[in-house]
């Protein structure tokens, strides 16, 4: 008899429209190989569908604040359901930008360096600060959002116009600004299943670049590295997923530049949409959709 999965996906976050999106995919996939779906806003109504549907496993297709950073995973900790991707603690240390940079500096994994900024410096001495400790151009991001969403390269000249528009955020990460090669690693539980390299037609791999085929960002595999660079930055994702304490599917994004791996962040929970990376990258290695969704499903219900 095949599992019921409850597949949450939408949310307030503003990765909204892409939560939606891998939902719906990961939904269409499972109903096509006889399973009972049924997909949830994480609301008022989340209690009850449980209860009514009792699911067997709850696919977590949520992503960004609310859905990846620890907060739903408390609740359905909750509802004693297994779940899939990240516990609690892995979820909210990977989203915190700050607080990840810290796990990779302690354990020697090379990262950009950057500052929190809460708009409580004058322009001439964030501007000094940031001559100081960085040097420009810098990256302005939030230090609690996914998908590259709200990020911007900025000189001198623009980044006080930028971050008044990122007032409405309590704090924003400033970071150096590392040239070079995108290279996206995915781990699959103790497993180094592999990379790819994106190279986009826009100043970098944002939001949109990520997320409209209009962008024609172009996606290569297998990656053109020498088989020492390419077992480097597979070990330091596994790493990174280890120390994080990460659990069935991570994605690290990383810019290669001078021959180093710089370790940008840790996705928890990457999307499995039509244009995401993790689907794109198993496939390369010979796993088919389905095969994956059900590999997570597994793997959550074999959680403890």
């Amino acid at each position: 008899m095949k599992k019921k999965i409850l597949i949450l996906a939408g949310g307030i976050s503003k990765e909204r429209l892409i939560s939606l999106d891998t939902g719906l995919q990961v939904a269409k996939e499972l109903k096509k190989n006889g399973y009972k779906v049924k997909i949830t806003e994480p609301n008022s109504d989340l209690s009850s569908n449980i209860k009514g549907f009792k699911p067997d496993v709850v696919f977590n297709a949520l992503h960004g604040q609310f859905g990846e950073d620890g907060y739903i995973q408390t609740i359905l900790e909750g509802f004693k359901i297994p779940y899939t991707h990240s516990g609690v603690l892995a979820s909210s240390i990977a989203m915190d930008k700050e607080i990840s940079k810290k796990f990779f500096r302690k354990f020697k994994i090379k990262t950009p360096n950057s500052i929190l900024y809460s708009f409580d410096k004058k322009k001439k001495d964030l501007l000094d600060l940031i001559n100081k400790k960085l040097k420009f151009p810098v990256v302005v991001k939030p230090k609690n959002e996914g998908s590259s969403v709200n990020v911007f390269i900025c000189t001198r000249k623009n980044i006080m116009n930028i971050l008044k528009k990122m007032q409405f955020y309590r704090q924003v990460m400033i970071e150096e600004f590392i040239a070079g090669r995108e290279i996206q690693v995915a781990i699959m539980g103790n497993k180094k299943l592999g990379l790819i390299e994106l190279k986009p037609k826009r100043k970098f791999y944002d939001y949109e670049a990520k997320y409209d085929i209009k962008a024609e960002t172009k996606h290569i595999i297998p990656v053109k590295l020498p088989k020492n660079k390419l077992k480097e930055v597979l070990n330091i994702a596994l790493k990174a997923h280890k120390i994080i304490k990460c659990r069935g599917i991570s994605r690290s994004d990383f810019k290669f530049y001078n021959n180093k791996f710089y370790l940008l962040e840790i996705n928890t929970q990457p999307g499995m949409t039509k244009l995401s990376l993790v689907p794109e990258i198993a496939a390369h290695q010979g796993i088919s959709f389905i095969n994956l969704i059900k590999w997570i499903l597994k793997d959550a219900a074999k959680k403890k």
